[in-house]
């Protein structure tokens, strides 16, 4: 594996603090050295990277990849690529496949056929529970064993509470956390909408706040009981943001995510019955996105995860009311970020520590960071660099995206993966 020296970019690097311009030499899978200036030197790979910003390679811990049973909407290449197009080089998939990931031998096969496609690092997430049914514990032991970063039944709630219970208690031996996705599917029942304002203008059925803050509640309680590692999927409301600063203030082992889509969209959207804003939570009110915009910011809220959920035409080209819930967000994450920094709505640094170091340390992976001696994985993205959103040119099998025709300002342009150049100017290298 050659030399590939990076000139000339703005590094920030929210992990170390630097914001500065320099040379980067990666050798083999690691930076080697970082310094103001670097000798090119024969056989070297040179990448000017003068008036673009060089970040860490993105890490998203909420990704569906649907391999195995469900390759019609994606598959480990396909969502690989769509990866490392979008700045992403490090990325958790979930366990609702066909099987569902629950056994060691599942987690294997992922981990196996994500280095056959060798394009960006994947990490699974098994089950909580067998079949995802939440009645019992699936073989948490032999999925960590396998590759297995953490545990969820996300796609589904975990709403066995005494189960629930076991497993924050179960996984402290191998620290992973778990991560809920917080929905009390009594109170939600079939919604699929935020139940507000434009579900009555809609006429479209409405899934309230408390349907997520009830779980959140129960889900913090548990975690201080047991002092069990919690992760909370896509927050979407203002209660479950003043929840979640309650539990952290008093010391629950704690963590949360928001979406893209969530901190950028409301639910006024839904009007259009573009069925490509149906998600699971639903887009909120205003009030809820200005809440978790804020506690973002702030640090209450984590990360940003896209919840990437990719879906074939024939799961979302029906009526509303059936079609899937679910966005395909790992190509337009970034540029979706950036325009709410753009707009002032976030500063840049805590974008890129929430979408870098942070989901790292909280998954507890080498990646996030660009230091000498660490994994060479970055990205270079033109901040400067205008598109425009179109869902026939992704990667990903899953189009469905409601950010469809939007111009954003800010462009991946390079991403490096273990050393090696796996995205260039459009183009995934294979």
């Amino acid at each position: 594996m050659g030399a590939i020296l990076i000139k000339g970019g703005r590094l920030i690097d929210p992990a170390s603090g630097r914001d500065e311009v320099v040379d980067i030499l990666i050798e083999g899978e690691r930076v080697s050295r970082i310094a103001p200036s670097i000798e090119v030197q024969e056989r070297m790979e040179v990448i000017d990277a003068e008036g673009k910003w060089v970040l860490p390679g993105l890490v998203d811990v909420h990704v569906h990849l649907r391999e195995p049973g469900y390759e019609y909407k994606e598959d480990i290449e396909s969502g690989s690529k769509a990866a490392v197009a979008g700045g992403f080089t490090t990325i958790c998939c979930k366990a609702n496949t066909n099987p569902v990931n629950d056994t060691g031998a599942i987690t294997r096969y992922i981990v196996e056929r994500a280095k056959e496609v060798g394009l960006c690092r994947i990490y699974p997430v098994g089950a909580v529970s067998k079949g995802l049914k939440g009645e019992e514990l699936a073989e948490i032991g032999d999925m960590v064993a396998n590759g297995a970063v953490a545990v969820s039944d996300d796609g589904r709630p975990v709403w066995n509470s005494e189960l629930m219970r076991r497993a924050l208690e179960y996984t402290k031996y191998f620290g992973i956390p778990v991560v809920d996705h917080c929905e009390d599917l009594a109170l939600s029942g079939d919604g699929v909408v935020h139940e507000g304002k434009y579900s009555a203008i809609t006429g479209l059925k409405g899934i309230p706040a408390s349907a997520e803050e009830v779980m959140v509640a129960r889900d913090i309680i548990l975690a201080r009981e047991t002092k069990g590692r919690l992760h909370i999927d896509h927050v979407s409301t203002a209660g479950s943001v003043k929840l979640i600063e309650m539990g952290k203030d008093e010391g629950v082992c704690l963590s949360c995510e928001v979406t893209p889509h969530h901190l950028a969209l409301t639910d006024e959207v839904i009007v259009t019955f573009d069925t490509d804003t149906k998600v699971n939570p639903p887009l909120r009110g205003e009030e809820h996105v200005l809440a978790v915009r804020e506690a973002l910011e702030k640090g209450i809220i984590d990360i940003i995860a896209t919840d990437h959920a990719p879906h074939g035409a024939i799961d979302k080209d029906v009526e509303y009311t059936k079609a899937a819930f679910g966005i395909s967000g790992l190509e337009t994450a970034l540029g979706v970020v950036l325009k709410l920094v753009n707009e002032g709505a976030l500063s840049l640094k805590r974008a890129i520590e929430a979408m870098t170091i942070a989901p790292a340390r909280i998954f507890g992976l080498d990646a996030g960071y660009v230091a000498e001696g660490g994994p060479a994985d970055i990205v270079v993205v033109d901040p400067d660099k205008e598109w425009v959103v179109d869902p026939s040119r992704f990667y990903s099998k899953g189009k469905n995206t409601p950010f469809k025709g939007w111009k954003l300002k800010g462009k991946v342009v390079i991403t490096i993966c273990n050393g090696k150049l796996v995205y260039k100017n459009g183009e995934v290298v294979s």
